[in-house]
């Protein structure tokens, strides 16, 4: 006997159920600061896929594919090794599953720093291949003008001063910033360059609080915190760092959950119904129709 069984495919993982939000968009996020102050912080977390893109997107005004996907996806060493392609790749699935968030795409080492001409054909692949609205680099003083060649040729840029990860082997590790007189001068420096060159937000990460605070009050773009300080017009983390699928994570990190845990329990659970051939079940199982 010959029976054929057909699978449901409205419930696929690569056809979700569009949320009815609409998209936010930088110009949206620009006005959430007005006359210096954001009534509202601005919420944006990392994404690199398109169900966690799903998942995050009614809870946050941004998402970021970060670069960071290097270490957390691919377990790189650093941020350094990855590529254009990925970051374009990962883009693209997170734009996909997201209806609400504005979706940034971090510009990777290596793609921007040589010329604005280099920077707006890695910026111009970023955008047209993944569909997302702005792309995020690294630096202050040094990418100004890239940003402004940027800006004014349709590409949103967000900006990130402070610490640098891209820039790790020149300042030595990812210690905090700002601890002298002259690096404090320089952040404040940097911020206020890549605001006046047209970026439309700038991260300032891992920085002594009061760099975080002044920066805030000084620039009139929104100034997105991760180790900064609460009172910055947002706060952005590693979605898995928050989650808690990594034991370590910078200081700056609060876990509000401990997925790990609970991924390794489950899977031991899994485990030990295999071994016990207890799954599957009858409810797992497709059994003849009776005539």
């Amino acid at each position: 006997m010959s029976t054929t069984f057909q699978l449901d495919t409205a419930t696929s993982r690569a056809n979700p159920t569009p949320a009815p939000m609409k998209r936010l968009t930088v110009p949206a996020i620009q006005r959430r600061k007005f006359e210096g102050k954001t009534e509202e912080p601005l919420v944006m977390l990392t994404a690199y896929t398109a169900r966690q893109a799903q998942l995050l997107d009614q809870h946050c005004d941004m998402l970021l594919v970060g670069d960071s996907l290097g270490q957390v996806i691919y377990g790189l060493p650093s941020t350094l090794q990855v590529t254009l392609d990925m970051m374009i790749a990962h883009g693209a699935a997170v734009v996909r599953g997201s209806y609400h968030s504005v979706v940034i795409v971090d510009m990777p080492f290596g793609s921007y720093e040589a010329s604005p001409q280099q920077a707006f054909e890695s910026a111009s692949r970023i955008m047209s291949e993944t569909g997302c609205a702005a792309v995020k680099l690294e630096g202050g003083q040094a990418v100004a003008e890239t940003i402004a060649f940027l800006s004014q040729r349709g590409i949103p840029v967000m900006a990130h001063v402070g610490l640098t990860p891209q820039a790790v082997n020149a300042l030595g590790g990812y210690g905090a910033r700002g601890r002298s007189q002259e690096e404090h001068a320089k952040i404040i420096a940097d911020g206020q360059a890549v605001a006046d060159a047209g970026a439309f937000a700038v991260v300032v990460e891992g920085v002594v609080e009061p760099i975080a605070v002044a920066l805030t009050q000084s620039v009139e773009i929104p100034v997105i915190g991760i180790g900064a300080s609460a009172q910055c017009d947002g706060q952005v983390l590693v979605t898995d760092d928050m989650l808690g699928m990594f034991e370590r994570v910078p200081r700056f990190v609060k876990k509000y959950g401990d997925i790990a845990g609970m991924i390794s329990e489950t899977a031991a659970t899994y485990a030990e119904e295999v071994r016990a051939r207890t799954f599957p079940g009858i409810e797992q199982t497709y059994q003849p129709k009776n005539k």
